[in-house]
């Protein structure tokens, strides 16, 4: 799991389709998906932190460089 699109496409394995209409926020709803995923037993400890890392590193670039 390297990039935000990577996580999306994950997410979708789960019937999960994130488009809220601004980046920071789809990198959020993406985090609480990924959060629920994991209280829900479906994820791997390896797995959510992969993805956690990957959307804290995002949502730091967006909020420094907003591209909406």
């Amino acid at each position: 799991m390297d990039t935000f699109y990577d996580v999306l496409q994950y997410l979708k394995k789960f019937g999960v389709y994130i488009h809220v209409g601004r980046r920071l926020w789809d990198i959020e709803m993406a985090a609480l998906e990924v959060d629920n995923l994991r209280r829900a037993d479906v994820l791997s400890d390896k797995d959510y932190a992969a993805m956690k890392l990957v959307l804290r590193h995002e949502h730091e670039q967006e909020s420094q460089h907003p591209s909406d």
